[in-house]
């Protein structure tokens, strides 16, 4: 067996690999693949699958399958596969990190002691505590959101149309219906066609003023110009973000320059413990053939 590792994993799953067969990460070496390993920055496009004559399985190593031409693949018969509960951690741990550094200002009062400045009545913070969390999208990774936002005491209220019944969050009938009565919003989606741009200009107009909108999903959910349009106005209050339309965003993303937003570079899932889980699924998964 030949194994493709096109993107950054574990540094011990070559190892842990060698058992299969052959495993090499020189992309110059794609049609000799049988195995191909990717996570969010390879993109396995139709292009691509024309160039693997011995392709029969694409591991994805993370929850979201948007970076793969699946009909592509079946059309071939190569089989497709993904890690998702590996990253769910992660990933809820990363949107609560964001969701509490914006009440609490952490950027800002960084920022202004390495300055020399001490802002100290300046930066009002505010609670979490008994605010209104919305999740649109409730799967693994929006369940574990849950869980730690109650723990904070919030209530937490969600929208999933192929989720029925929940343990921990109360059920919308739509979507609107988070809009409206969240103080937080936490977006957990996969990229469809009914998620691409959902949250637009109107959907910023049904939401609660100075509503804090974490993003830790997809960037493309969000329509860029029509959000930061919300955010000079206050009517979003805040904007944390982890996803971009394009890794890294193209320096005209409008998001980068906009006011109140928070940061970071696609790092969901990059947690040590997260890449391990993800290389013992993968294991898992070649054991099994």
């Amino acid at each position: 067996m030949k194994i493709l590792i096109a993107d950054a994993f574990d540094a011990a799953l070559p190892g842990r690999l060698a058992q299969f067969g052959e495993v090499f990460d020189d992309m110059g070496r794609l049609g000799e693949a049988e195995v191909l390993l990717v996570r969010s920055k390879t993109k396995v496009t139709k292009d691509m699958i024309e160039k693997t004559p011995n392709l029969k399985l694409v591991i994805r190593g993370g929850v979201g399958l948007d970076n793969v031409d699946k009909e592509a693949c079946k059309a071939r018969g190569i089989e497709v596969m993904n890690t998702p509960k590996a990253s769910s951690v992660a990933v809820a741990e990363l949107a609560m990190a964001l969701m509490i550094a914006v009440p609490n200002r952490l950027i800002e009062a960084h920022n202004s002691m390495a300055e020399g400045k001490w802002l100290k009545k300046e930066l009002k913070r505010t609670e979490l505590y008994q605010k209104t969390l919305g999740l649109l999208g409730i799967g693994l990774i929006g369940t574990e959101v849950a869980k730690r936002a109650k723990a904070f005491g919030m209530k937490v209220i969600a929208f999933d149309p192929f989720v029925l019944n929940h343990d921990v969050a109360i059920l919308k009938p739509s979507m609107d219906d988070v809009l409206k009565e969240a103080d937080y919003i936490s977006v957990h989606t996969p990229l469809t066609d009914q998620t691409k741009g959902m949250l637009n200009k109107a959907a910023f107009a049904k939401m609660k003023k100075g509503v804090v909108i974490v993003n830790t999903g997809r960037g493309k959910v969000i329509v860029e110009d029509d959000l930061v349009e919300a955010l000079k106005s206050g009517q979003v209050g805040a904007y944390a973000t982890d996803v971009w339309y394009s890794d890294p965003p193209d320096p005209a993303c409008p998001i980068l320059k906009a006011p109140n937003v928070v940061m970071a570079p696609h790092i969901g899932a990059s947690s040590k413990e997260n890449l391990l889980r993800i290389g013992d699924i993968v294991v898992d998964i070649l054991k099994q053939r």
